[in-house]
């Protein structure tokens, strides 16, 4: 069976080239890394033999345009990894945007992370590195090793056995740190996760003198994660003065092996310092990578989540633009289960919302009145069953052009940064007509226009100085901007006072002329005299539907039946 490749693999796979343009200029790099050994073998064996200062000088001159040579050949490898590298980023940005966006979205903001995108930046600096130049020139280290057997056999074992002692070094340095820094690692990023949450409730931290609880357990993970980060830099530590040991000692001793040879007359001088040098370009790289291990390790992670987040969350089929909604809901036989959850909320939905109804949703807290209004949008999707606008199910829409037609009224409003035109305007392009609109719609004009700014006044992503009905107007304002054709508003006078209940009311009937579809969630019965239909909801399911009199006549019908049956019910005890 064909494995399929995430979307790091297949960029990857589109680099390849790259990566090989700069594995042939670590062979031309690695070749004139021999220079060096032969210089030194020359200079030993021809001009301090002869005392030839011509032949010096062209060697020294020859040897310094070789060093140049080498020094922009380096200049070149490390620009194109800069550059496929940043082309990585480039390639993967919007689609790790796109699943950190998707994450925080199926979760409820409860995995609301940029981890992703950090993970992509690391992995991205790692390729820059050092460490990476470590693989490029680790496998012309056997290169290296047969020039040494052609010096002589013994510089050439001494040399296999140097390089077998630091790839146990190596593989050591692997299995004592790279669990304990992957354990590190994790603990990590779910402690800033839960710092960045608080951070985000300081108010409420900061008004019940919870600080000192938060700080604590927060001290629990980084203390946690220093001890782990301690032990592993410890051990790493350990086994690179293991391995400086090993290197110094190797390059001292073959030295004296050297000299040994040369004086019984098997080998010559020059033969005896260019051995030393060429053995320590050839265990350069293993040293290198232990180095750079932890690196390495943090890249190796960031690879792994990378692909497991992507593998989670596929990218989205392009869909094929419908026409313009008009505004007709139909739910059948509609299952949701939150994400994360295993427990349907919504539980076998059956009605049709036709265009230009507006219809209110009532039922007890958990009854799934939210969750309704969530699946409508398209923000969940269904289990079992379909929700449909104007027939094609809401999950077939192109998201980018239904959105400019879907007004949303969150029950916890959320502005962004920018000013308050942006906010209205939704980030795109600004229509000061069509903004001023939307104000006027949501009764939040002339108060905008109180503001030192006025429209261009900027605010933060909690509404800065605004209160709670202020930010909920402005909010209802980018709902209705753009005559949407269908207006769901989650609980969106819980923060009104008298007169935004009465710009609420007006904004309905505007809404009703324009034949605009509106489903209002609502615990509050005073926006329900301008309802056409009321739904309700219990535990999931559907209890009534229909015509409002209708509805409010059958829940006097229950109420009377219910009075009257516990008398009885109390007669029989």
């Amino acid at each position: 069976m064909k494995t399929i490749k995430t979307d790091l693999e297949q960029t990857l796979h589109l680099c390849k080239g790259t990566f090989l343009s700069a594995a042939g200029f670590s062979l031309l790099i690695n070749f004139l890394m021999i220079v060096p050994s032969i210089y030194m073998l020359q200079v030993y064996d021809r001009v301090v033999s002869t005392g030839n200062k011509t032949t010096l000088l062209m060697l020294t001159l020859i040897v310094l345009v070789l060093f140049i040579t080498m020094a922009l050949l380096e200049w070149v490898r490390s620009q194109i990894l800069v550059r496929v590298s940043t082309r990585l980023e480039l390639l993967l940005n919007e689609r790790l945007f796109r699943v950190v966006f998707k994450q925080a979205l199926y979760s409820g903001g409860r995995q609301a992370t940029t981890q992703a995108l950090d993970d992509l930046t690391g992995l991205r600096q790692f390729l820059t590195g050092n460490g990476l130049f470590a693989f490029f020139d680790a496998p012309w280290m056997p290169v290296y090793l047969g020039l040494l057997f052609i010096f002589h056999p013994w510089y050439g074992w001494f040399s296999v056995l140097t390089a077998m002692l630091l790839t146990l070094v190596a593989v050591a340095n692997e299995k004592a740190t790279a669990k304990t820094l992957s354990e590190a690692n994790k603990i990590s990023i779910a402690t800033r996760a839960l710092l960045g949450k608080n951070l985000r409730n300081a108010e409420v931290i900061e008004s019940m003198g919870m600080l000192g609880s938060l700080r604590r357990r927060w001290m629990e993970g980084a203390i946690k994660v220093l001890d782990l980060q301690a032990l592993a830099s410890s051990r790493a530590g350990l086994l690179t003065a293991l391995s400086k040991v090993i290197r110094i000692s190797s390059q001292s001793l073959i030295l004296g092996l050297g000299a040994y040879l040369t004086i019984e007359r098997e080998i010559s001088g020059g033969l005896m310092i260019a051995g030393s040098i060429l053995m320590g370009r050839a265990l350069a790289p293993i040293d290198l990578m232990i180095g750079t291990w932890k690196g390495f390790i943090s890249a190796r992670d960031q690879y792994k989540r990378l692909n497991e987040i992507l593998q989670q969350i596929p990218a989205e089929k392009e869909h094929m633009q419908l026409p313009d909604p008009q505004g007709r809901i139909q739910l059948e036989n509609a299952i949701v289960t939150p994400p994360g959850s295993k427990t349907p909320v919504i539980k076998g939905l059956n009605l049709v919302i036709e265009k230009g109804d507006i219809v209110g949703v009532l039922g007890p807290s958990g009854a799934g009145k939210s969750t309704l209004a969530r699946a409508i949008l398209g923000i969940w999707p269904t289990a079992n069953g379909a929700i449909r606008l104007d027939g094609a199910e809401v999950f077939n829409w192109d998201r980018e052009h239904l959105g400019r037609f879907i007004g949303y009224l969150p029950q916890d409003i959320e502005l962004f940064e920018g000013s308050i035109s942006e906010n209205i305007a939704r980030f795109g392009e600004i229509d000061p007509e069509k903004v001023v609109e939307a104000a006027k719609m949501a009764d939040v004009h002339e108060l905008i226009l109180r503001f030192p700014d006025g429209y261009d006044t900027v605010i933060g992503a909690t509404g800065g100085n605004l209160s709670g009905g202020q930010r909920q107007r402005i909010g209802l304002a980018r709902a209705l901007y753009g005559n949407p054709v269908l207006v769901v508003l989650d609980e969106p006078n819980s923060n009104l006072d008298e007169q935004g209940e009465a710009a609420l009311e007006k904004a309905l009937l505007r809404l009703k002329q324009k034949q605009t579809t509106v489903i209002i969630v609502t615990h509050r019965s005073s926006v329900l005299s301008r309802v056409d239909k009321l739904m309700i909801l219990n535990d999931g399911a559907l209890a009534v539907y229909g015509p409002r009199g209708q509805v409010i006549d059958y829940l006097q019908q229950q109420q009377k039946q219910q009075q009257a049956a516990a008398p009885v019910a109390q007669a029989a005890l």
